[in-house]
Order: structure tokens, then sequence, then C-alpha cells
């Protein structure tokens, strides 16, 4: 999926959130969030998760897509705030 090798299973998890609505889609993100925020690796494929969930909701259902994109500037705002150097090389080289 889009030329990208998953190294979690973040997008299952999303997945299976999806089916029971913002929730379990906000109660996902508060999980994985709180573990890995501090794995730059993993943060970087949250965030890009995230914005992918975005862009697949955004036809399907505005609300949806509109939870997605809220938790999705947290995501990002974290790691622009947090990473620096080389894991912010990274994540900007991975997010591009």
């Amino acid at each position: 999926m889009y030329d990208y090798e998953f190294k979690t299973t973040f997008w299952q998890d999303f997945t299976i959130a999806d089916k029971f609505g913002k929730e379990a889609i906000e109660d996902t993100f508060k999980r994985a969030f709180k573990e890995w925020k501090t794995n730059y690796i993993y943060l970087t494929e949250l965030v890009l998760v995230l914005n992918w969930k975005m862009w697949e909701w955004s036809e399907k259902d505005v609300n949806i897509a509109r939870l997605y994109q809220k938790i999705w500037e947290q995501a990002d705002k974290y790691a622009l705030d947090n990473l620096k150097g080389e894991q912010m090389t990274y994540f900007y080289r991975e997010t591009d």
C-alpha cells in the first residue's frame, strides 16, 4: 500500500477501529500515541497512517475524515515539535 513497507499494525488497527466508529478511532489513537510517540519510526508511521485514513474517508464520511484530520494534526505537531536531527530527517523523508 502506498509503496511503503509497514513496520507496525497501525493500518490494521485503525481499519478495525473504523468499523466501530469515532470513539474506537479516538481510543485507538490515544493508545497508539501514548505508547509509541517516543519511537520516531513508529511515530512517523502513525502520522502517515492517520493522513492516509483522512484521505480515505474524505469522500466516504466527512465527519470521520475530520476526526482523522484532528488526530493527524496532533501527532504531526508533536513530531515537528519533538523530533531533532536524524529523527527529523527520517520523518521528513518518509512523510514527503
